[in-house]
């Protein structure tokens, strides 16, 4: 797994979209800007502490949407979409690993390590190369990124 890093155009829409956010009360979780079949997609994540709701993805979408209609930022056609990053959301930049230390998250590995393949636990820290996780048991265990498929927050709906 690699943090994620922004390319040209999600940096730009990004730049566009934060003070409207910002103002709003929101906070970007991620964008990206990708091609599914023949059509563009540009996906504004917001996220706050107390959630997203349907409206709240509504009063983002009409500044955004106008913004970019003015700033034309995009060459090629496109839908915008904004939503929530989900309550299982998936951690991408070093922010998101920071924002979520100590809550539960799920590691997925690429292999299995030590007869494990999903890991889930406290986020105790994560840097450039590896996470640490405390598991059930207060066993604090790392893994190198290089080893990690994705980490997701984790709820245990049981």
């Amino acid at each position: 797994m690699k943090m994620k890093k922004y390319g040209n155009t999600e940096q730009k829409i990004y730049s566009l979209v934060k003070p409207i956010t910002d103002e709003l009360g929101y906070f970007i979780w991620d964008i990206s800007f990708v091609k599914e079949g023949a059509m563009w997609y540009l996906r504004v994540f917001i996220d706050r502490d107390e959630g997203i709701s349907i409206e709240d993805c509504e009063k983002v979408t009409a500044p955004v949407s106008e913004m970019l209609d003015i700033e034309d930022p995009i060459e090629q056609s496109y839908i915008l979409e904004v939503g929530s990053a989900g309550l299982e959301r998936e951690l991408l930049k070093p922010e998101h690993f920071e924002v979520c230390k100590g809550d539960v998250v799920q590691v997925r590995l690429i292999r299995t390590i030590d007869g494990e393949k999903d890991i889930i636990g406290n986020l105790i820290s994560a840097d450039k190369e590896s996470i640490i996780i405390q598991t059930d048991e207060d066993i604090q265990k790392q893994y190198m990124l290089s080893d990690v498929a994705h980490v997701k927050l984790h709820l245990d709906f049981a």
